[in-house]
């Protein structure tokens, strides 16, 4: 049929059919909005508009008593020159270095073991169990369990015949203690994530690895490794941003002591703001704090090729 004899009716209903398809596009992205809506809501009230009233505040003199005045970038060329500040950062690097590898190769090979030898969802359950207990409780936990004088850890290190340790209670030992009960409450969780990663490898890669004669140490550093990239730079960014950012065990254990051998940056922050009073000082570190994380976490992503995966 030539266009001169063909229907009107014909292109009316190709405008309908397409009108109707417009139409259904719009109520998609119309649901789609409406399930997004809470969580940016939640995140604009609860995150953003924090950020934005925390870089006003940074720029200003500020003790909560009287208006805030305004200093334009004075607090940050102050902290420049706070040996405080700079401690605080180093005590927050060693808790990241004493805790981020261990975690991560204690919940690696929990995760692998679980995976080759006892698929027990019981197992998994006992594993992730110390993550249940709030940050609070387990500091709680572990400030009696190591208490010098009466904690159950040196009365079992007398028992077999090793000294006492300070443990909490020493300059040299407060921010490896520390350090020790993170690494027991969140080892569980990041041999959960490593476990679910591991799902998605497939076994025939396994298989025919093994007709080819590799052993296990082979293909864990040939297949396992590799395929859980993606997973691994996940734990990596998560971990690390939660590890600068502990405060609530430090708060139950040490409160920054022993001679603020376990004065991490956010307790840092927590002092200036509320025991001294100096919100926009601390507004300023808590500035930097949040740029240097965006910074590493960009740094992880493209080093581990996070948006990448071997299985392409």
């Amino acid at each position: 049929m030539t266009d001169r004899h063909r229907s009107p009716l014909s292109g009316t209903s190709r405008t309908a059919s397409g009108t109707s398809r417009a139409a259904r596009k719009w109520r998609e992205a119309l649901t789609g909005y409406a399930f997004v809506a809470p969580a940016f809501v939640g995140f604009a009230v609860f995150y953003l508009l924090p950020t934005v009233r925390a870089m006003q505040i940074s720029l200003t003199d500020w003790n909560l008593l009287r208006a805030p005045r305004f200093v334009g970038l004075a607090n940050f060329e102050r902290l420049l020159h706070d040996d405080k500040f700079w401690h605080s950062c180093e005590v927050t690097l060693a808790y990241v270095l004493y805790n981020i590898p261990l975690q991560t190769a204690l919940g690696l090979a929990l995760a692998v073991l679980s995976d080759r030898l006892a698929r027990s969802v019981i197992l998994r359950a006992l594993i992730i169990s110390p993550y249940l207990i709030s940050n609070v409780v387990s500091g709680l936990i572990w400030l009696f369990m190591l208490d010098p004088l009466l904690g159950l850890t040196n009365a079992w290190l007398v028992a077999v015949g090793l000294p006492h340790q300070p443990f909490l209670a020493s300059p040299d030992q407060a921010i490896i203690s520390v350090a020790g009960i993170s690494i027991w409450r969140h080892t569980g969780l990041t041999a959960l994530l490593f476990y679910a990663g591991l799902q998605s490898i497939p076994k025939h890669l396994y298989e025919a690895a093994r007709l080819e004669g590799a052993g296990e140490w082979l293909m864990f550093r040939r297949i396992t490794l590799p395929l859980l990239r993606p997973v691994m730079a996940f734990v990596l960014v998560t971990t690390i941003i939660g590890s600068f950012q502990v405060f609530d065990v430090i708060a139950v254990t040490t409160s920054g002591g022993p001679a603020d051998a376990s004065r991490v940056i956010l307790w840092f922050i927590y002092e200036n703001a509320f025991q001294f009073n100096k919100m926009g000082y601390a507004s300023a570190v808590s500035i930097l704090l949040f740029l240097v994380l965006i910074l590493i976490t960009l740094v992880q992503m493209r080093l581990l090729r996070a948006d990448q995966s071997d299985l392409d």
